[in-house]
């Protein structure tokens, strides 16, 4: 019987082409969900610096006042870099005349808005206790009249991502575990033809190493194929969100993608060479009876 280089006779080398289309589909679903998981976080924290505390200032305050209360809300290190603005009643009062459709002189009423300066807080003091501590500290300078910020939402916020993260835990060991099974039972298939002459070259004196070297070979090479289509497949997908999602687009780290890739790689070769390891095993382990 002609041989191959690797040691497999030619016509009975098992079909690895679905078994490596296989492979290759799951380790697309885990790299996408890996890819959620691992951005997981930056998508919360973006959504966390998006909320917004206001402070209202005291009217008729020397130009000095506002400058000293803007600059150390600027430089304070909760506050997230450019997000604070300065509008005066005078601005509010017009947008809100815009919203109306009617000003409040026309109504006989004075202005009753404050100076007011916005910004949005790191991601890590957007959590109640936080916010909380903040708001009384700038509620402690004199020009200050109030501080405001959605205190059902960032508790919200807090409660939600405890939530999501114990559950992202949960799908991810599952969802490691079906691959397991899924690419363990493929690789099976692809090897069951080949099960009686693995035992046949047992008995005829060939050691158990020269029997599964060279399908350990075979299947850690497709291992690393089966891991290069689905990179390539996540990063179709990668270059899609980059180009519709502009937002998301700027969250996608290029060091954990280097490591959300290097992970797949080392999935699916260890995968696919452990699970061929058990199965070749096996098959030499099996009376010969037992095969049928």
């Amino acid at each position: 019987m002609e041989l191959s280089e690797k040691g497999i006779p030619k016509r009975s080398r098992p079909n690895y082409t679905y078994a490596t289309i296989g492979v290759a589909l799951v380790l697309f679903l885990i790299g996408v969900f890996g890819l959620i998981l691992l951005n997981g976080q930056s998508l919360i924290n973006s959504y966390k610096e998006k909320m917004n505390v206001m402070v209202e200032l005291k009217s008729d305050l020397p130009n000095h006042e506002y400058l000293r209360i803007r600059q150390t809300i600027e430089h304070a290190k909760y506050t997230k870099k450019g997000s604070v603005v300065f509008v005066s009643k005078d601005e509010a009062a017009k947008q809100l005349a815009k919203d109306l459709g009617e000003e409040f002189s026309s109504l006989g009423f004075s202005n009753p808005l404050y100076d007011v300066i916005n910004f949005s807080t790191i991601a890590e003091y957007a959590h109640p206790d936080s916010l909380s501590a903040l708001s009384g500290a700038l509620k402690q300078s004199p020009i200050v009249v109030d501080v405001y910020y959605q205190a059902v939402l960032a508790d919200n916020i807090e409660k939600n991502v405890r939530s999501i993260g114990w559950i992202a835990l949960i799908i991810g060991a599952l969802f490691i575990l079906i691959a397991i099974t899924l690419i363990h039972n493929t690789i099976k298939l692809a090897l069951y033809s080949n099960r009686f002459l693995i035992k046949n070259m047992e008995l005829a004196g060939a050691s158990w190493g020269f029997i599964s070297r060279p399908y350990l070979w075979k299947s850690l090479k497709n291992g690393l194929l089966s891991a290069l289509i689905a990179i390539s497949l996540l990063i179709l997908v990668i270059v899609f969100i980059r180009n519709n999602m502009v937002e998301i687009e700027s969250l996608i780290d290029p060091f954990i993608l280097g490591i959300l890739f290097g992970s797949m790689t080392l999935l699916g070769i260890l995968i696919t060479g452990l699970s061929t390891y058990y199965i070749v095993n096996k098959y030499l382990r099996m009376r010969l009876d037992d095969l049928y």
